[in-house]
């Protein structure tokens, strides 16, 4: 993939920016809060139907995509989470992704420590290791970018199975049996602290993933919580090291403009630390999308099962806590 960018990394047609720009002007006029758009309101046929092309990609076959060129530079941030939130809106349903109901999301360095219980790896600039999200489609519409560093990492979650069933076949086998993790102190009524799946389930002809070490790792403190056993410990170790391997890892850079989809259940994401600006208005900003697709890969049932919460169609609805309406803020908080 690194040597063949054409597969996975498109560029805007002048065409195509000219029907999203006026897509959002058009949006723009109605005065009304983001929530409050329709799919139907967001009218750019050329640049939809590269968008819904590229969302069968990502669901169905290479996994994830990078589109290039938005002139965010002339926007606002409103506009540019207008015609963001509006793909969006036609690729599947927004999904929250926080306890405070966010369903349009910040990737910012907000000065926490990461090593902190309830701080999340987005809100700090340090770096991120391979990890998948609460939803069918992660996306990352870069506003503003960072002065080093903070480039996107991908890697198969599939290949990376196979490459550890291959040399430690005893280890893949613990992977593919449960591990708690916690819910970083947003919980659904009715739900434990911690939720409960295996890293790897082999289903309906694909090996679906879902991992996030920090979360495993946070969940020990948690009362009730078994203690990690040093099978289960040289099990992660191994696929975190795995994930390093130079030939397993795709990285790419993001500018202004750029939006990355990626497919929770095959695709790995991560990213390195960066170094921000110091200038407030000037600082790394990412704007982000949990989307949840009717149409998704099929799931296996203990993975339904320790969602934080479903769709009305039953796919993972990010993190669902009851009583805590969606908000779509234009700023980190």
């Amino acid at each position: 993939m690194a040597a063949h960018t054409e597969r996975w990394l498109e560029h805007w047609s002048d065409e195509e920016i000219t029907e999203i720009e006026s897509a959002v002007a058009h949006f723009e006029a109605r005065d009304v809060d983001l929530l409050d758009m329709r799919a139907s309101h967001y009218v750019a046929p050329q640049a939809l139907q590269r968008v819904m092309r590229i969302r069968n990609d990502v669901l169905h076959g290479r996994g994830f995509a990078l589109l290039r060129g938005l002139p965010v530079e002339r926007w606002t941030i409103r506009q540019a989470a207008i015609a963001y939130w509006g793909m969006g809106l036609h690729m599947g349903e927004p999904c929250s992704q926080n306890g405070k109901g966010h369903v349009l999301g910040h990737v910012k360095n907000l000065g926490l420590d990461y090593g902190d219980a309830g701080t999340r790896g987005y809100q700090t600039n340090a770096r991120l290791p391979f990890h998948t999200d609460g939803s069918d489609i992660v996306g990352l519409l870069c506003w503003r970018s960072g002065k080093a560093g903070g480039l996107s990492s991908l890697t198969s979650s599939t290949a990376v199975f196979n490459r550890l069933a291959l040399r430690r076949p005893d280890l893949a086998r613990v992977l593919m049996q449960p591990f708690c993790l916690t819910r970083w102190g947003e919980v659904p009524e009715g739900r434990k602290p911690w939720s409960e799946a295996p890293v790897f389930m082999s289903h309906g002809g694909r090996m679906i993933a879902r991992y996030v070490r920090s979360a495993i790792h946070k969940g020990q403190d948690l009362a009730g919580v078994p203690k990690l056993t040093a099978q289960q410990i040289e099990a992660l170790d191994m696929l975190d090291e795995i994930t390093k391997e130079p030939d397993m890892v795709l990285d790419m850079e993001f500018l202004p403009g750029d939006i990355q989809f990626v497919c929770n259940y095959n695709v790995f994401h991560s990213r390195t630390a960066f170094e921000d600006w110091p200038e407030t208005e000037r600082k790394r900003h990412l704007l982000r999308l949990w989307l949840a697709c009717d149409d998704g890969p099929d799931l296996p049932d203990v993975l339904i099962q320790n969602c934080e919460g479903q769709t009305a169609g039953g796919r993972p609805n990010g993190i669902a806590v009851p009583g805590v309406p969606f908000a779509a803020p234009l700023e980190a908080a």
